[in-house]
């Protein structure tokens, strides 16, 4: 498992579902299942398809590296219905080298990974506990992807499968050196941002607003959405965040249903919402460790758009409870036993009807994969990115790189290196960014 560990941080490599924590790290004696998750969780997206459209023999053979090297038995292919059918695959089904298919209903948010974990396993993780805590290890289909790159051939993770979409003519998949500027991928793709829009990187529920003037492809960059500013899943993020915590409060009516349908309280967990929005954050900060749960709060925008009937968002007023919380350093501790809600199975929302409530629904379609890997003549490369330390420059103004060179080592601690997408000079470096121009 050390080798593998080892092999892993020396890749660089990270979780590629969007939270940007080094895998190496989840690597844990007392492990005896690998969820892989291609649930691909948000609507729009179909980058995780593509990959297993393309490259399945690759993930499951990922996969089977991380069974050998850890002694594990078994490993869970787990995706949505609907992927299912387009890939020709079924539930059970044996793909070889330990992995089976797990076939997982469309519901959001079944890539969750609590979720996620009991819809395919059954089994359900302590309230804030790790995974491990239940002998599983959770990977992305694209996570398993680079580890079999890097053992097997020695790649890098220095490219992005990503889904461009939304209210645009020619959606597309494509492959896209890290650091690309957006903008600049967007022309190489012949899209343009229609007046009247906002581009989301990641999905219309927990995307972040970006100006793709200035941003470009990261390491966790999954999607880029580009979305009409009149829906829902573009207004609640456009919404003055410090209005909406301070209304919160005098306009929640106490009706639950936040937390009738949040998908964490229907596992059990101690997470009620709509106690939590009528707290004044001025009493959390004096009294944090009352408010622990709040840490049990996955984000997925579910009490915000599907539930409220009063237009405030539990989400946003919890999400600032947690800001408290981690100044603090605090962490929920579970001190009992917690089951399933039994109501659970008649309370998940489907994927339809949430795509309907963000108001995207209509833009959801297939888009084609293109060909090749789009590399420009210049990068920007964020030392951060990835949960931990972030890296520490390798490279000084001047330097000529190749692709695949280390640019930057891992720092102390829970850390990465990164290497070079392109080859070319570098012409700015510090412990923020590195750029690279040919």
């Amino acid at each position: 498992m050390n080798t593998l560990k080892q092999a892993m941080q020396d890749a660089g490599i990270l979780g590629a579902g969007g939270a940007g924590f080094p895998s190496y790290a989840k690597l844990a004696e007392g492990a005896d299942l690998l969820v892989i998750n291609g649930a691909e969780c948000e609507p729009l997206l179909y980058t995780d398809y593509y990959i297993l459209r393309e490259e399945l023999p690759k993930v499951v053979e990922g996969a089977s590296i991380v069974l050998e090297r850890t002694g594990m038995k078994k490993a869970l292919l787990s995706i949505k219905h609907h992927t299912a059918e387009r890939l020709g695959l079924t539930d059970g089904e044996d793909l070889g080298m330990g992995v089976f298919v797990r076939v997982l209903p469309d519901v959001y948010p079944m890539g969750d990974e609590i979720n996620l974990i009991y819809e395919a396993s059954g089994r359900l993780v302590p309230p804030g506990a790790l995974p491990i805590a239940v002998g599983v290890i959770v990977y992305n289909v694209e996570t398993l992807y680079h580890v079999r790159e890097a053992v097997r051939e020695g790649k890098k993770p220095i490219e992005k499968w990503i889904t461009i979409g939304g209210n645009i003519e020619n959606p597309v998949v494509c492959r896209a050196a890290v650091g690309t500027r957006t903008a600049e991928l967007f022309r190489a793709h012949g899209i343009t941002v229609p007046e009247g829009h906002t581009v989301l990187d990641g999905g219309p529920a927990m995307g972040r607003v970006v100006n793709p003037a200035t941003a470009s492809v990261t390491r966790t960059t999954k999607s880029y959405l580009i979305l009409p500013d009149g829906i829902p899943a573009i207004q609640s993020k456009l919404t003055n965040l410090d209005r909406q915590v301070k209304r919160a409060s005098s306009a929640c009516c106490q009706c639950t249903r936040c937390t009738d349908l949040c998908p964490r309280a229907l596992l059990g967990y101690p997470l009620e919402p709509h106690r939590m929005v009528r707290t004044s954050l001025a009493v959390v900060s004096e009294d944090p460790e009352a408010f622990t749960e709040a840490m049990l709060c996955c984000g997925c925008g579910i009490c915000e758009i599907a539930a409220c009937c009063q237009s405030i968002s539990p989400r946003i007023v919890i999400s600032r409870m947690k800001e408290i919380l981690g100044k603090h350093r605090l962490r929920f501790k579970a001190d009992r036993t917690y089951t399933v809600d039994p109501q659970r199975a008649y309370r998940m929302l489907p994927s339809d009807r949430w795509m309907e409530m963000l108001g995207v629904k209509k833009f959801d379609k297939l888009p084609p994969l293109s060909d090749g890997v789009y590399r420009p003549t210049r990068v920007t490369l964020s030392m951060g990115g990835h949960i931990g330390a972030p890296s520490v420059p390798a490279v000084r103004v001047g330097d000529a790189v190749n692709i695949g060179d280390r640019i930057a080592d891992a720092a102390a601690g829970l850390s990465l290196p990164q290497f070079a997408p392109i080859a070319g000079r570098v012409t700015f470096a510090d412990g923020e960014k590195i750029i690279i121009e040919e």
